[in-house]
């Protein structure tokens, strides 16, 4: 797939959480091969398409992991990645989402989960433009099913990285309760579906069932 960024894509850091526990899988999901590569590979490529930067947080994993080195083993990133440690192992998604804000250097940060491998960087390219033309939103969310999704985001990461501590403060820990804080601009399917008609950007791995292939193109 070409490169979706260029001067029409605003600077963003992209953010891949790899801090889950894996409970329904069973194992490290991250790790698993899909198409020949860890899971975690195919998010982190799909988001390096159209971000400047890419920082994956997580738990320290060991050498003999095969997810350890997943996002630079045997290829060469198209962007810099970074890997962040994620301060509460287990914490939840908002935990490591303030690691990754805290860590990103772009003004815009694009949001997305490591067991995403269906992500499609034109769908992933139009959440940034979309943030970056709408001044007074805080973010930019997927409609599907008549409702906004969790994942992927793009934030403003200077106005979403204090209410992700303040609700933090407060004991919150899902991303919806972020996104009810926050001033959210919605890409309705009509607007969004068309660059990806199966809708992959939106699924994500729970159990081992979910990684055939076949649902994934």
């Amino acid at each position: 797939m070409p490169p979706q960024r260029g001067p029409d894509v605003p600077g963003a850091t992209a953010i891949v959480l790899a801090g889950g526990r894996s409970s329904r899988f069973g194992r490290d999901k991250l790790a698993e091969p899909l198409d020949g590569r860890p899971l975690l590979d195919h998010a982190v490529d799909a988001v390096a398409i159209v971000a400047r930067e890419v920082v994956v947080v997580g738990p320290p994993r060991t050498s003999g992991d095969p997810a350890a080195s997943a996002p630079t083993a045997g290829r060469t990133p198209a962007v810099p990645v970074r890997t962040v440690g994620d301060p509460e192992p287990f914490g939840g998604p908002l935990v490591g989402l303030l690691a990754g804000l805290e860590a990103a250097r772009q003004p815009l940060a694009l949001l997305v989960g490591g067991d995403m491998p269906g992500l499609a960087p034109p769908v992933l390219a139009a959440l940034l433009v979309d943030l970056d033309a709408s001044p007074a939103a805080d973010a930019a969310a997927l409609e599907h099913g008549g409702a906004p999704q969790p994942l992927p985001l793009a934030l403003r990461v200077d106005a979403v990285a204090p209410v992700v501590r303040q609700l933090l403060a407060d004991g919150e820990r899902s991303l919806r309760g972020l996104t009810e804080r926050l001033d959210v601009r919605v890409l309705s399917a009509d607007e969004w579906r068309p660059l990806d008609p199966p809708a992959a950007t939106l699924r994500d791995v729970d159990e081992p069932g979910d990684l055939d292939p076949a649902g994934w193109h």
